[in-house]
């Protein structure tokens, strides 16, 4: 979020919203980076491949587990209807 404020003649209303627009901008990418710490650009890098792997392993897990036929839906369907 940049915020910016300017008051005066015309000229002086630009440059004062420029620069506090500026000081806005540099105080929001210091804040945000904050959290973020310096971790190593490879090791992030593996950490984001992991949790794409693991994604996908559960993806496919998930697809085995309900890619049905409809007389597999069908039979479950009158299984639960006997319970």
């Amino acid at each position: 979020m940049i915020i910016g404020f300017g008051f005066g003649n015309p000229l002086q209303s630009i440059i004062m919203l420029l620069f506090t627009s500026l000081i806005s901008y540099v105080i929001y990418r210091g804040l945000r980076n904050v959290g973020r710490g310096k971790q190593n650009p490879l090791l992030k890098r593996e950490q984001r491949k992991q949790d794409y792997y693991a994604q996908r392993q559960r993806a496919r897990e998930y697809a085995r587990q309900f890619d049905l036929t409809d007389e597999e839906i069908e039979r479950r369907l009158d299984e639960e209807d006997r319970i």
